[in-house]
């Protein structure tokens, strides 16, 4: 069971990345193409800051779950670095029960805001063909994501150490990020 899951939330993770880093290279790649208009050309083009924006939405949400698999999201641990290992542990399934709530609220608030703006049909004014409830559909996604892997943790333990995530980390081995 433990290996089915853990393999499964490695294309969930692979995903993960994938996605927030194409949006941060489209909003990487969109960003210039403004500068240049108004500079060269001058005149101000109205879609790449909604690209943009758009793009940060969806590599906010999406990446943050990442992130929380890979150990690289911000954690306050001055008291817990200082309780023995019992505490340490008990700490962290509270850790992975606070998060799971804030996930949760995330997918019903996002899921609620996109099935609002689906029976509204309301449009983004610089994209009339995009509907608003696609702006706010990472919310969920990524939340979901990111409950999968609080799940994940809660039952199996810190998944940082796994060779997929660890691709990409700055010197160490597997040891020295588990600590």
């Amino acid at each position: 069971m433990k290996d089915t899951y853990c393999k499964a939330m490695d294309a969930v993770y692979w995903l993960c990345i994938w996605i927030a880093g194409l949006a941060m290279v489209v909003m990487t790649l969109v960003i210039p193409v403004q500068v240049v208009a108004r500079k060269w050309f001058d005149s101000g083009l109205s879609w790449p800051e909604p690209m943009a924006l758009m793009c940060m939405i969806i590599f906010t949400f999406v990446g943050s779950a990442a992130a929380y698999r890979a150990g690289s999201h911000i954690a306050v641990t001055m008291l817990t670095d200082r309780l023995p290992p019992q505490g340490k542990y008990i700490f962290a399934r509270i850790v992975d029960l606070l998060m799971a709530l804030v996930a949760l609220f995330v997918i019903v608030y996002g899921t609620d805001r996109v099935l609002f703006f689906m029976e509204t049909g309301q449009t983004l004014a610089d994209f009339t063909q995009i509907q608003v409830s696609w702006t706010y559909l990472p919310l969920p996604i990524g939340s979901a994501a990111t409950l999968l892997f609080i799940i994940e943790s809660f039952f199996f333990g810190s998944q940082q150490h796994r060779p997929i995530v660890m691709i990409g980390s700055h010197g160490g081995s597997a040891e020295d990020s588990t600590n």
